[in-house]
């Protein structure tokens, strides 16, 4: 028997048949997209390391700055004797008026940039004489000359000037009183004592009430009154109405919002009055979360995620070319193409922060279409074929910056643009012969 010493890949042997068959071509191109999987990967951890960069920034200058609003208040405190103890009743307002102004404001340092907040608020309203009837309180031993005025807020950095509230006429300032009703871990406000007795002696007693808050994110407000109706007004364009009342009327343009709120003490799981302890009732706030849609940095990780269906249309691109116009494709220059796919993110990452998302997004869309296309005129020997690539990439980097840029509609967009481009690559790839 003779053994051949020729080398098994010769020209002509089954393993050369195959690899340039279509399944072979096929495969290599598959594993060749799988292996440029891994710079994509290290191109999104570059992407998340620089937005990690972006929020530690953010924290600093928004602990700078204040932190988020929560305002709790104002609600009458009076201390009563119960069992040889001194306790304490609590009493919210009959009526609670609300109007904020919120003016939004960019803070930099280096080339990051965030927003935060100024919030003028004005509470106005009444109270209604105090009744420890309910409590089962007799009115001898309540401690009328001792009485406070409290307000909680989750945070004091952010308070502009001081604060003082007006109770039928008289003026009473807040100071920070840290002391707590064991109740949450909410920074308090109180008065000095007053005599509640000679304050309330007339029954209903109007208050009003001015804060200017530094802020950051949200701003959270507690409806204590009896009827509470609330009016925010804010240059900011895409906030974010949550919490557990939602809103009465809502208007929102490209300049600004104005929403109102109207909450009753019927529609609220918590009393008007208290004895012995006043409850945690954040979660029974309602809140404005001015938010960020997608930041530049969200706007490239949603990019980035991308990068495989770029890379796969890509090269079915020139797959589906190098079957129907017979022009042999060598590997290295699918994986010059590659690269050249994946250094789109770095560019836009890079540019990105230096200027918009939507400017960068069009150098690098147009640098690397152009690179490639210049490529291909001299792998595909004309010009028909890579204006054809051109026209495809181009059209394909428009489709997923529309999906980018939408929030609602992105899933339906983006099936309804996989579908149609599914169609054509099932129409194009119809007369190629798969048998060879």
């Amino acid at each position: 028997m003779e053994i051949s010493n020729q080398p098994a890949n010769r020209p002509g042997s089954p393993t050369m048949d195959f690899l340039h068959s279509t399944t072979g071509r096929i495969i290599m191109v598959g594993l060749l997209t799988l292996i440029l999987l891994i710079p994509l990967e290290y191109v999104k951890s570059l992407i998340y390391e620089r937005s990690q960069m972006q929020r530690k920034i953010d924290k600093t200058l928004n602990s700078q700055w204040g932190g988020p609003v929560y305002v709790y208040g104002p609600v009458l405190k009076v201390p009563y004797k119960w069992q040889q103890k001194t306790e304490y009743a609590y009493f919210f307002p009959e009526k609670l008026d609300i109007n904020a102004d919120v003016k939004t404001v960019s803070k930099r340092r280096d080339m990051y940039e965030t927003a935060v907040f100024n919030a003028k608020m004005k509470f106005s309203g009444n109270y209604t004489s105090p009744n420890f009837s309910a409590g089962g309180i007799n009115p001898e031993n309540v401690y009328w000359e001792r009485a406070t005025l409290l307000l909680n807020t989750g945070d004091i950095k952010g308070i502009k000037d001081g604060i003082a509230i007006s109770l039928n006429g008289r003026k009473y300032a807040f100071e920070p009183f840290t002391g707590g009703t064991g109740s949450d871990s909410l920074i308090m406000l109180e008065t000095k004592p007053f005599n509640a007795r000679e304050a309330f002696g007339k029954g209903e007693v109007p208050f009003s009430l001015d804060i200017s808050y530094d802020g950051t994110r949200t701003l959270d407000i507690v409806p204590t009154g009896k009827i509470t109706t609330a009016k925010i007004v804010s240059n900011w364009a895409t906030p974010v109405f949550n919490g557990y009342f939602s809103t009465e009327n809502e208007n929102i343009t490209n300049r600004g919002f104005t929403v109102d709120w109207k909450v009753s003490h019927l529609n609220r799981p918590f009393a008007q009055q208290y004895f012995g302890r006043l409850p945690d009732l954040k979660p029974y706030s309602f809140n404005v979360n001015f938010s960020i849609p997608a930041n530049e940095y969200q706007q490239n990780e949603r990019a980035a995620r991308y990068g495989f269906l770029v890379i796969g249309l890509t090269f079915l691109v020139f797959f589906l070319i190098q079957g129907l116009s017979k022009i042999s494709i060598h590997i290295f220059q699918y994986t010059m193409i590659g690269l050249a796919l994946i250094m789109f993110y770095t560019l836009l990452i890079s540019i990105t922060e230096h200027s918009s998302f939507s400017f960068a997004y069009i150098i690098a869309g147009l640098s690397v279409v152009t690179m490639i296309t210049l490529y291909s005129v001299s792998i595909l020997k004309n010009r028909k074929f890579p204006m054809f690539i051109g026209a495809s990439l181009t059209a394909l980097y428009t489709f997923i910056y529309v999906i980018i840029q939408m929030e609602h509609y992105a899933l339906l967009a983006g099936s309804i643009g996989l579908f149609l481009i599914l169609g054509a690559v099932m129409y194009f790839s119809r007369k190629i012969d798969w048998s060879k």
